[in-house]
C-alpha cells in the first residue's frame, strides 16, 4: 500500500514539474500599447519595421533572427541583403505573411499591427522616444530574444554618451541650438532623445519640451529664436539659405551650421545602440562650431 501510494506521489510530483517546467517556458511581453504577447518560447523567425528595432535586435548579437525588414533599415549593412517588407506606415502585409514570422516588431504609431494580429500572426509594438524608453525597450527586446546581458550593453551607451559630454571645452557649454530632423521643419525638441543628449552636452535646445518631442515648426519661431548654432542633415540642407529670413540668424550669417551626411544623420535620429556614436557626432559639431570670445554664446 505505502508503495503504491509513494508510486502516486512519485508520479504527481513529475507531472508538477512538468507543468511548471512548461509555464515557465512560456515567455510574456507587454509592448508599448499594453498588449501582453505571449510566446511559447523566444522567437527565431522576427520580422522588424522599425530601424532602431533591427538595429536593438543586432546589438544583442541575435541579427540571425531577422528575416525581415523596412526599407529604411540599413545598419549594419548585412540587414541590406535581407527581403524589404517596405515601410513602418506602409508595410507589405502579404511579404510579411509569407515570411512566416514568430513575431513582428513595429512602433505602436504603426496601422499594420491589427491587420497582422488578424492573420494570427504575433505583433510586439516598441518606440522609443528618450533615453529611458531606449534602455527600456533595449531590456525588453532581450527579455523576449532571452539574452541576459541587456543592461550591460545599456550601460555602455550610457557611459559613452557622458564621455562625449565630458570630453567638451568648457566654452560649447551653452550654446542654443536647433536641431532639425527632416524637412517641414521637423525638431528634435527638448523632451526627445536627441534633445536630452543636446542636454546631457551642455547645450540649450531652442525648442522646449512643452512642444514635444519632434514637432514641426512655423519657420517664424526659428528665426524668432535666433539659434547660436544648427544642426541638420543633408537631406534638408538644399533650399534652406532660401527659407524666409533665414540668413538673418546668427547662425547662419556665422556659419555655425552642422550639416551632416545621409549616414550620420540616420545615426542621430535613431533611438537605438548608436545613441552614444550619435552623441559624439553632436559633441563634434559643438566643439567645431564653439562660440567665439567675441560673439560667445548668448544667456
Amino acid at each position: 500500500m505505502n508503495r503504491m501510494r509513494n508510486a502516486w506521489l512519485a508520479l504527481l510530483g513529475a507531472l508538477m514539474v512538468l507543468i511548471s517546467g512548461t509555464a515557465q517556458a512560456a515567455l510574456q511581453i507587454t509592448d508599448d500599447n499594453g498588449v501582453v504577447v505571449t510566446f511559447e518560447r523566444s522567437p527565431q523567425r522576427i520580422v522588424s519595421l522599425l530601424p532602431s528595432l533591427a538595429e536593438t535586435v543586432c546589438e544583442l548579437g541575435q541579427c540571425q533572427r531577422l528575416v525581415g525588414v523596412d526599407r529604411y533599415s540599413t545598419y549594419p549593412a548585412s540587414l541590406t541583403k535581407l527581403p524589404q517588407v517596405g515601410g513602418g506606415l506602409d508595410p507589405n502585409i502579404e511579404m510579411i505573411v509569407a515570411l512566416r514570422p514568430d513575431a513582428v516588431l513595429m512602433a505602436t504609431s504603426s496601422r499594420a499591427g491589427d491587420r497582422l494580429r488578424a492573420l494570427g500572426i504575433k505583433v510586439v509594438a516598441l518606440e522609443p522616444k528618450t533615453h529611458a524608453d531606449v534602455q527600456r525597450v533595449m531590456l525588453k527586446i532581450g527579455q523576449l530574444l532571452e539574452v541576459p546581458d541587456a543592461q550591460r550593453i545599456w550601460r555602455a551607451i550610457d557611459a559613452a554618451v557622458m564621455a562625449a559630454a565630458q570630453s567638451l571645452p568648457a566654452g560649447a557649454r551653452g550654446m542654443r541650438v536647433y536641431f532639425e530632423v527632416n524637412p517641414g521643419p521637423y525638431a528634435a525638441g527638448e523632451g526627445s532623445f536627441i534633445g536630452e543628449t543636446l542636454t546631457r552636452l551642455g547645450a540649450r535646445n531652442i525648442v522646449p519640451a512643452s512642444l514635444g518631442p519632434f514637432p514641426k515648426l512655423n519657420p517664424e519661431y526659428i528665426v524668432r529664436a535666433d539659434p547660436d548654432l544648427i544642426m541638420i542633415g543633408q537631406r534638408s540642407v538644399d533650399g534652406m539659405a532660401q527659407r524666409p529670413g533665414w540668413m538673418t540668424m546668427r547662425a547662419m550669417r556665422e556659419q555655425r551650421l552642422c550639416v551632416f551626411t545621409t549616414d550620420e544623420s540616420d545615426t542621430l535620429v535613431r533611438p537605438g545602440p548608436r545613441m552614444a556614436e550619435g552623441a559624439r557626432l553632436m559633441a563634434r559639431c559643438l566643439s567645431e562650431k564653439i562660440a567665439t570670445k567675441k560673439g560667445g554664446a548668448r544667456p
